[in-house]
């Protein structure tokens, strides 16, 4: 097992209604800052929470919404140009995974004089980060704990990874109320991915104790959002699970790592827009079956703390259960089960799986895969 290092970075807030406090946690910050906000929330009303909060607490700050699809490069020069011109003292980004994406490299390149290009190179920021508040708007988002951050390279269309340092994020605010605009479909695939991303955390080679106790507490809330919890004395709201199950989900992958499904989720988003939640549902099952074989007791451990297996089953038999019940959930939900449902070639999917092979990440893989293997699973799945 790796060695463990653990900062308690950030303030965690996980709550109903807690963005109406956002105010009130900005104002210990500071008072002028950047609201980087996903423009889908003006669209549902719920833009009107965010911002209220903020000018009752007589706090100075001005919007940037222009990210309606990737966190590219290029939205990241604008980003940073307004930021600085306005003097801002923090950050605060509200919305999906690339909103939060973006609002964090803001933070972490606003005092680095360098071109953006050096850092998306394989420069690392050296100094000092602005105060960081991300308010997630989905149910998942494997980047707010962790010590780097990927974007979208403008100039290739392709990933790539910026390292921060440590506690860039001061508070992450969790209100499950913020999560109404998303579908029955969005819900239940991007549960599938809080699912995949514990999972992977817990067969990493990167993995701890810690990272070992919060994945299995984020397969547990998730599974009682989804089938109910065995007992009456857990009255948690669905959704307030579902917050809880994602929360413990991104602590687990920052403290260990991501797997290949993640990857070629995103290097599969990042080349044609493809929902990354898609993507890791249809991959799961694959990995389940293919880490069973190195893997085993662990996964069969997880299976059975999702009650899709019996105590009493074998190790194999456990493993195949997690792997079926994945399955199961994806045609009750009338979800696509094949890559080839998504509408992308075979060709496509091989140019994204040579991106997702040129990440650092895969070097923290279960075991050793090269382009060639991510794309031996992708054929499984295809």
């Amino acid at each position: 097992m790796a060695d463990f290092f653990f900062r308690v970075s950030p303030n965690i807030v996980l709550g109903s209604y807690t963005v109406s406090r956002l105010g009130y946690y900005a104002s210990e910050m500071g008072t002028k800052f950047m609201l980087v906000l996903d423009p889908i929330l003006r669209d549902v009303g719920l833009a009107e929470k965010v911002t209220k909060s903020l000018e009752d607490h007589k706090i100075d700050f001005f919007t940037f919404d222009a990210v309606k699809g990737s966190a590219t490069t290029e939205l990241l020069e604008q980003a940073l140009t307004l930021a600085r011109d306005a003097h801002v003292q923090g950050v605060i980004g509200v919305g999906g995974t690339q909103v939060l994406n973006l609002a964090k490299i803001v933070c972490e390149l606003f005092h680095e004089k360098r071109y953006v290009y050096d850092f998306v190179e394989g420069e690392v920021p050296s100094t000092e980060p602005l105060p960081l508040i991300c308010v997630p708007t989905t149910i998942r988002n494997p980047y707010i704990f962790s010590n780097f951050t990927s974007i979208v390279d403008s100039r290739s269309n392709s990933t790539k990874i910026i390292k921060n340092k440590n506690a860039i994020c001061k508070l992450a605010l969790f209100d499950p109320n913020l999560t109404v605009s998303l579908s029955e479909n969005q819900i239940c695939s991007m549960s599938l991915e809080v699912l995949c991303l514990a999972t992977e955390a817990y067969l990493s080679p990167k993995a701890s104790f810690f990272s070992d106790m919060v994945a299995e507490k984020a397969i547990e809330l998730t599974g009682y959002s989804l089938d109910g919890a065995p007992s009456l004395m857990v009255t948690t709201p669905s959704e307030v699970l579902l917050s809880q199950g994602g929360c413990m989900a991104g602590l687990a992958s920052a403290t260990s790592s991501q797997g290949a499904a993640t990857l070629l989720a995103l290097s599969t988003y990042t080349k044609y827009g493809i929902s990354q939640s898609l993507v890791t549902s249809i991959l799961f099952p694959y990995i389940i079956e293919d880490h069973a074989k190195f893997k085993g007791e662990r996964i069969a451990r997880l299976a059975k703390i999702l009650r899709v297996a019996k105590e009493e089953m074998s190790v194999d038999e456990a493993c195949a259960a997690y792997a079926d019940n994945i399955r199961q959930r994806i045609a009750k939900a009338n979800l696509p089960a094949r890559l080839k449902d998504l509408q992308v070639s075979i060709e496509q999917l091989s140019l994204a799986t040579e991106d997702a092979g040129q990440l650092e990440m895969v070097n923290f893989l279960p075991r050793s895969m090269t382009s060639d293997d991510l794309f031996n699973l992708v054929k499984l799945a295809y």
